[in-house]
This record gives C-alpha cells, sequence and structure tokens, in this order.
C-alpha cells in the first residue's frame, strides 16, 4: 500500500505544470553539458526543444560548446537538429564554428543539413582554420561553392584566414577560385590583403583572378 502512494505521489509530481524556474534550470543544464539533469527534466514533460530567449535549443546549446554525451542524448530524444536560432545558426553551424569535431560528425550521421541559406556550415569551419571538420562536411556531399548573403564562401573564408590546407582541400573539390564577395573581391584578393602569399600563388595556378576590377563603376 505504501508503494502504491508513493508511486501515485510521483505521478501527481509529474503530471503538474512545469514552472518557469525549472525551464531556468533546464536552459541553465544544458549549458553546462549536465545531462542527466536535462534528462530529469525532460522526462518530467519539458520539450526536447526548449530553448532560451535568443531561440538556441538544448541541441544548438550543447553542440555550441560540444557536449557530446548531451548532443548523443538529445538526438536519441529526437531533437530537432535543423532548429535555428534567432541569428539563423542551427546546432552543426555553431559546431562547425567552434571546432567540435564529434559533434559534427554525431549531427551529420543524425541527418543535419550540410547546406542551408545563410553562412554555410563549411564556410564557418574554413574561416576558422578546422580542416578535420571541413574534410567530413565536404565528405557528406557539403557545397563547396556555397556563399553567404555577402558572398563568402569557404574558400574565400579559408584564404582570408591562411589556412591554407582547407584552401587545397576546397580546390580538389571544384571550389571556383574566381567567385566574388559583394565588393568584388575574390579569393585572390582576400589572401593578398591578409599577406597569404602563398595561397594567393596556388590560387593564381588554379586559374584565380584579382576580381578588383569589378569594383571600379562607370559613369
Amino acid at each position: 500500500m505504501k508503494t502504491k502512494l508513493i508511486a501515485l505521489a510521483v505521478a501527481s509530481l509529474l503530471a503538474l505544470p512545469l514552472s518557469a524556474a525549472t525551464y531556468d534550470d533546464l536552459i541553465n543544464s544544458a549549458k553546462m553539458g549536465d545531462t542527466r539533469d536535462v534528462a530529469q527534466i525532460v522526462q518530467r514533460g519539458a520539450s526536447v526543444d526548449s530553448s532560451d530567449a535568443e531561440g538556441n535549443t538544448l541541441l544548438i546549446l550543447a553542440a555550441r560548446d560540444g557536449y557530446l554525451e548531451l548532443v548523443d542524448y538529445l538526438i536519441k530524444a529526437k531533437a530537432k537538429v535543423d532548429a535555428r536560432n534567432s541569428a539563423g545558426d542551427t546546432a552543426l553551424r555553431l559546431a562547425s564554428f567552434r571546432g567540435h569535431l564529434p559533434v559534427v560528425q554525431r549531427l551529420i550521421a543524425a541527418g543535419a543539413k550540410v547546406d542551408m541559406p545563410g553562412w554555410p556550415p563549411l564556410a564557418y569551419a574554413a574561416y576558422n582554420g578546422h580542416l578535420e571538420i571541413a574534410q567530413a562536411l565536404v565528405k557528406a556531399g557539403a557545397d563547396v561553392n556555397l556563399a553567404s548573403e555577402n558572398g563568402h564562401t569557404a574558400l574565400i573564408s579559408a584564404a582570408r584566414g591562411g589556412h591554407i590546407e582547407i584552401v587545397k582541400l576546397l580546390l580538389a573539390n571544384k571550389a571556383d577560385p574566381n567567385k566574388r564577395l559583394e565588393s568584388g573581391e575574390t579569393a585572390i584578393d582576400m589572401a593578398q590583403r591578409n599577406q597569404n602569399t602563398d595561397i594567393a600563388d596556388l590560387l593564381l595556378k588554379s586559374g584565380g583572378k584579382s576580381g578588383k576590377s569589378a569594383t571600379i563603376e562607370i559613369k
């Protein structure tokens, strides 16, 4: 009888609406990578796709900070892998930007989109020089020529940052060296501006050209 009463009491607690404080605890637990606490609150009825004030879902928070165990739990709990925050970032995009390779691999395996409007994950990885992540994204079928709103491709990003191994990877996978930014500049221009002469030479040998002349207006 006592056991039944305890079970009923627990069931009653689980049936109660979750408070705002509980959701705050959920978000804070995700930010700390506390899989156990997140799982307990989700089991009490919180949505696995709960988000903070900036629209970061639990999965985005976990992926952003590289919490692989929590990412695995959320994927198994059917969290939306392509959810976007208010800035348009997804879990894969932020994991790619911050260099969390195991998280990137899990998200790709879970079916996360490798191409999307805005800054592609590949351009984010290239910008920060994360070669292994760039390799994983290319292998998963990422479009090497997909550009952000202002024209940044992965190749332009890698050339700007001086990441020659990523430049080689992208060129080997048919990246166009003559894609232009809104300013008209190409990857060669970005490499030269940042004194990455070895990359500029490599791009030149691959058919790259300066796009600076495109910025001249005829009146």
